[in-house]
Parts: structure tokens; C-alpha cells; sequence
């Protein structure tokens, strides 16, 4: 069946969360003061990563709820066994300066544009609704999209097949008329071609591995990849 709609990712698909993350908490800790535990900004700043990706992983696994994991990641990155209140308020002053920092990656609104008139799209992320239909509308592409399912709301995240079984419902579609485009070649790719979807890691740093699955490194591979364009390969790239 042909491809009728692209369900998307947001945070390191079409949105530079990786650089407004770094950017957002080191002109925080400008303010707030580097903790005693670092040594450097840098290694400050690669702990908060860590302890993001970890305290996320166990609210995807639904081992804490939207608060619980903010709380944890900076009583994890403080070292500091701190109260509700306290966490959350060092956690707000930190998102003024992350928010402060958002962008669209470059090649967002082109692709965007150029498929706009093939392709419907809709939003299937791992994060809360309020945090990323804020996030689009900031952004200004809210309107791109017909639907947004976040799992905090949905109860249930990538790469779950439910999830994705979610967001194809929401387009009234089934999952072999959808493609899924992410960077994460486990949560993202092979969650989506496990569910049905066809799946599309975007693979921005180059990392390249997994033969097993379809692979673009820009966004600006994705149209021709949809249109079977030879370019990328065998006429059918999907298979």
C-alpha cells in the first residue's frame, strides 16, 4: 500500500532539543551556580543528560508519573534529597532558560513544506501534551499537524505498538499507509516496523549500524525515500 501520511517524532526529529537542553541549563547554572560535585560545566552538563535519558526511561516504563520524573532527575543531578516544592521550583527556573534556546532544526520547515501537499501528518512523542503542544506553538508548526499523542496522556510509549496503533488511528489509517520518522533507531524505527508502520531513523550524527533498518541522516533525504525515488537506493526502499 502506498504511503499516505508520515507520523512524526519531535524532540531531535524536527526540533534541536539536544542543543537547547546544553544551551538552557549551562546559562542556568551561570545564574544558579555550578554544584560542587562537577568539576567543569561540561561534565555537569553531560550528568544531566545521563540522568535524563535514565529518569525518562522509567517514565516510559510507567515506573513514575510526568512530575515524579522531573523531581528525580534534579534531586539525582543535585545530589540533594530536596523536597517537591524545592525541585520543582529549581526545575522552572532551569526551563525558562531551556525554552529560551528552542529552535527548529534547518531542514524542518522545508521538508515539511515540500510534503505538505502528499502527505498528512500527525505527532506521536514520548512526552506530555501540554510540554510539546506548547513547544509547536512556540515554534510556530502546530498547524502542520492533524493530531498530537503524547505518552503521558496516552498512558502507554514508543516503542509500544499501542502507541503507534494510537497515532494511526488518530489519521483513520491503517499502520502500512504510515510511516514513523524519529532519531531513535530502537524506540522510533524498529518500534514502528514492529508495529505495522513503516519505520525511518533519522540517523543526524552519522552513527550509521542496523542495516535492518531504512536510515536517512537528513531530512531532506525523507521525500524522495516516500516517493521511491532512486536516489536512495532500491526503487522500492521500503521493501
Amino acid at each position: 500500500m502506498a504511503i499516505r501520511a508520515v507520523l512524526w517524532d519531535i524532540d531531535d526529529t524536527i526540533f534541536d532539543y539536544a542543543t537547547a537542553s546544553r544551551s538552557g541549563m549551562r546559562t542556568h547554572l551561570g545564574l544558579e551556580g555550578l554544584p560542587r560535585a562537577y568539576a567543569s560545566v561540561e561534565s555537569a552538563l553531560d550528568h544531566w543528560q545521563e540522568v535524563t535519558a535514565y529518569h525518562w526511561a522509567r517514565f516510559a516504563a510507567g515506573e513514575t508519573d510526568w512530575e515524579g520524573q522531573r523531581r528525580d532527575r534534579v534531586r539525582a543531578f543535585l545530589g540533594d534529597d530536596m523536597s517537591d516544592e524545592r525541585a520543582d521550583a529549581w526545575y522552572e527556573r532551569h526551563v525558562a532558560h531551556y525554552e529560551a534556546a528552542w529552535s527548529l532544526f534547518p531542514d524542518a520547515l522545508p521538508v515539511l513544506d515540500v510534503l505538505a501537499a502528499d502527505y498528512r501528518h500527525a505527532v506521536l512523542s514520548n512526552s506530555s501534551l501540554h510540554n510539546q503542544e506548547r513547544k509547536l506553538r512556540t515554534l510556530g508548526v502546530r498547524d502542520r499537524f492533524e493530531a498530537l499523542l503524547c505518552a503521558a496522556e496516552l498512558g502507554i510509549a514508543k516503542p509500544e505498538a499501542a502507541a503507534f496503533h494510537a497515532g494511526c488511528e488518530a489519521l483513520g489509517l491503517p499502520p502500512e499507509e504510515v510511516v514513523y520518522v524519529g532519531d531513535q533507531p530502537d524506540i522510533d524505527a524498529r518500534g514502528a516496523v514492529e508495529a505495522g508502520l513503516k519505520g525511518v531513523w533519522l540517523d543526524r550524527s552519522g552513527a550509521g549500524g542496523r542495516p535492518e533498518l531504512v536510515r536517512i541522516t537528513g531530512l531532506d533525504q525523507l521525500p524522495g525515500l516516500l516517493r521511491l525515488d532512486t536516489r536512495f537506493g532500491a526503487p522500492d526502499t521500503f521493501g
